[in-house]
């Protein structure tokens, strides 16, 4: 499954989706000077820059108070040239995360972390939500894999990606089981899986002999080694699985096209254009 070619489709929708709103302001806020999470952040704005979203870069010493992070977040929920603020994480330890997501604008929330976003989605009515998830039901959705009736097994629970690809795929009418770091025998549950994502963060955690012949597999993973960069799911499942996302070149460049999908639909909204960010789930039992 080619998460960059279809990156790249996305990122053109959201160039023509620019073109016919008129300006779309993205504010990204920097904490420190973390050299990955500069590399995230220079990602970000090419790919705005390049779909024609006015991207500012706000970069803070790494000993900034909090008090005066949260006054400039509440100064970019009052600019009006502002549809869209993404806070880089993890901040410096000295800074509560948490007190920075919930102060931004939950109409602003591009990365779709706010409590009032993510309560929106557990309800089933969806509005900003973060950009992994998003792009991992647009790459199924791309391939023609539809969840419905299906058993999708999901590793890991974070509130970045597991939880909220869980809600999704429910919300596609598949029946959804929930793993992480406690579950006991995990293989058991992912060989019943017709789609899989690996979302736990540990290299090769899933091995070929842990993967249904025939599922779909997103491998979400992206460990850091000396040896470069892994997912979670051992390549060798490639020859198991239907379909497999690599790593890279799979869900990392969706999360970004996802992003920009966000902060559209954060202009969109701020402008009375529409009401939710996804079609309407099921209401079904």
């Amino acid at each position: 499954m080619d998460g960059k070619a279809l990156a790249a489709k996305v990122r053109e929708e959201v160039a023509a989706e620019v073109a016919e709103i008129g300006d779309v302001g993205l504010t990204t806020v920097l904490v420190g000077d973390d050299p990955a999470s500069d590399v995230y952040i220079r990602s970000k704005h090419r790919a705005a820059t390049a779909a024609g979203i006015h991207a500012d870069d706000i970069r803070l010493p790494a000993d900034t108070p909090e008090d005066e992070l949260l006054d400039l977040l509440a100064r970019l929920n009052e600019d009006d040239d502002v549809d869209g603020i993404l806070v880089q994480l993890p901040l410096p330890s000295h800074l509560d995360e948490t007190r920075a997501i919930e102060a931004i604008d939950p109409a602003k929330d591009v990365d779709g972390f706010h409590p009032v976003n993510a309560g929106r989605l557990y309800l089933g009515r969806p509005t900003l939500v973060p950009g992994t998830p998003l792009g991992i039901m647009r790459l199924l959705a791309e391939y023609g894999i539809e969840p419905r009736g299906l058993h999708a097994v999901v590793v890991g629970r974070s509130s970045i990606v597991g939880k909220p690809i869980a809600h999704l795929l429910l919300q596609a009418n598949a029946t959804v089981t929930l793993c992480h770091s406690r579950t006991v025998d995990l293989q058991k549950h992912t060989l019943d899986a017709d789609i899989l994502v690996a979302a736990a963060g540990r290299v090769h955690l899933i091995g070929a002999d842990m993967v249904k012949s025939g599922s779909t597999v997103v491998d979400v993973g992206m460990n850091r080694t000396d040896e470069g960069l892994f997912g979670d799911v051992d390549p060798s499942a490639a020859g198991v699985a239907s379909h497999m996302t690599p790593v890279p070149g799979g869900v990392g460049p969706m999360t970004v096209a996802m992003l920009l999908k966000n902060a559209v639909h954060a202009a969109k909204t701020r402008r009375g254009l529409q009401a939710t960010a996804a079609e309407p789930p099921s209401r079904g039992r």
